[in-house]
């Protein structure tokens, strides 16, 4: 393991690192960082949640100038849960240096306030390629001062139709720019496609493989039969109980299959995929992080760049083709030094792929048979938290301190009570434990609100409503 003040970073830098408990370097952040700090474009091949945005971000903000009122930065990621997840990071590690401007620019969002954003100024723009390339044609994003591009998922950035997007906006940044491109794989078309973006890269790869000791990896032989993967996943749920548990499917039909399977058997699930309005896709991942539904059944499209914490199982309702997407899938489970499950379906014809991920991990596949899964009590437990909303957000003034503060006041509750408090622009999105989540309810309404569906918080009413 290397450390972080091996680097050649300011003090307060470190400080600030040692702060927000980056110790030792991830295998990329010591692979990327030294190049990355020397003005190298870099091309670094790392799977989401392997510490590659402070491979990039101490780099951003090493040589960012905050005098200087403009965008010094920008980075592009596939989806606008990464583009916030990578903005938020960023804003951490930038907190040694004062009067760091860092915007998001996705698309799901109003134009105008992003418009009069843009025209207070900022040092890092991150965002979704669509909404980039808008502001450029309006003419309210100026990207000529750009010292670094960040390509983050360049890979499904491409494989999502962005590629034009990605390339034109290229063109936009200044030519003796370094740029820094980040993907989960690095297939001969994505090197292909990204060549015009780079000058003399340096290649650093981080292992994509897992490790096999976190992870209780089993393989399940199914038949052809209709509606058996649905029955396999039922039972495998039932046997082992996981709280939190991501399903991974080839189709959007398989999704909604699946989730129809699960909800007739009283499960607390929800699917994820590519035809989803933001709207809906944002509400779906809220209420999966903080835990108020158990099964997120997902495409890999739509899961690529999310980094949820606290998974007890991963289960490849189908195999994937591909043995890297495969090991990505597993990977998100098992985390900082936790352990998990990872357990998959596979049909006789499928059996061909399985040997493809045994020879990429190196080790052969543990098969158990299904008809040794014991499902246990028939009564499912519901999910631990439920998801209050409540119609304000960011526009209404509205900070998750407020909220807290009324569960804790008003409400009665206990701040271990309170989950993860998600402000939008619009709304709130509020976990509670289950069991004291009515009780919430009833202490947050006032006689004097307007009906009985309002709470009321810093004096004002807010319409609720439960998922």
């Amino acid at each position: 393991m290397t450390a972080f003040s091996t680097l050649s970073l300011p003090a307060a830098f470190l400080a600030n690192l040692e702060a927000l408990g980056y110790k030792e370097m991830t295998e990329i952040q010591a692979k990327a960082l030294p190049q990355v700090l020397a003005g190298r474009d870099v091309v670094a091949q790392a799977k989401t949640g392997s510490g590659k945005t402070a491979a990039f971000g101490i780099g951003i903000l090493q040589k960012l100038n905050p005098a200087f009122f403009s965008v010094q930065a920008l980075v592009m990621c596939p989806t606008r849960e990464l583009a916030d997840q990578v903005a938020q990071e960023l804003r951490r590690l930038a907190r040694w240096k004062p009067n760091v401007k860092i915007l998001t620019l996705t698309g799901g969002s109003p134009m105008r306030p992003q418009t009069a954003s843009l025209e207070h100024g900022a040092h890092v723009v991150v965002g979704t390629p669509g909404r980039i390339r808008d502001h450029i044609s309006r003419r309210t994003l100026d990207l000529s001062r750009v010292q670094t591009l960040v390509l983050d998922e360049a890979d499904r950035m491409t494989d999502m139709g962005f590629y034009d997007d990605m390339a034109a906006i290229a063109c936009e940044c200044p030519a003796a720019r370094q740029t820094l491109l980040f993907s989960a794989t690095y297939q001969d078309d994505i090197r292909e496609a990204s060549a015009p973006f780079l000058v003399d890269p340096v290649e650093v790869l981080a292992e994509a493989r897992h490790d096999s000791t976190q992870i209780d990896q089993r393989f399940y032989e199914i038949g052809f039969g209709e509606g058996e993967r649905g029955a396999a996943v039922t039972r495998l749920l039932k046997h082992f109980r996981p709280v939190s548990t991501l399903a991974f499917c080839n189709t959007k039909a398989r999704c909604r299959e699946v989730v129809e399977m699960l909800a007739a058997q009283g499960f607390s699930a929800r699917a994820l995929h590519g035809e989803m309005e933001q709207r809906e896709r944002d509400e779906t991942l809220v209420v999966f992080a903080n835990r108020s539904c158990s099964v997120l059944v997902a495409t890999d499209v739509a899961a690529r760049g999310l980094d949820i914490s606290g998974l007890d199982a991963v289960i490849n309702v189908d195999i994937s083709k591909d043995p890297e997407v495969h090991v990505h899938r597993v990977g998100r489970t098992g985390r900082a030094g936790s352990t998990g499950l990872a357990l998959s379906l596979c049909a006789p014809n499928e059996k061909k792929w399985v040997q493809l991920i045994e020879t990429m991990q190196g080790m052969p596949a543990e098969w158990h048979p299904l008809a040794e899964l014991d499902e246990g009590e028939p009564h499912v437990e519901p999910a631990p938290m439920r998801t209050l909303v409540l119609m304000g957000g960011k526009r209404h003034k509205l900070r998750p301190g407020d909220v807290l503060g009324a569960l804790t006041g008003d409400a009665g509750l206990t701040r271990e009570q309170v989950g993860k408090i998600n402000v939008f622009e619009f709304s709130t999105f509020v976990a509670i434990e289950r069991s004291v989540a009515g009780q919430a309810v009833q202490r947050l309404q006032s006689p004097q609100a307007p009906g009985p569906d309002f709470a009321v918080v810093k004096g004002r009413y807010f319409k609720m409503r439960f998922f």
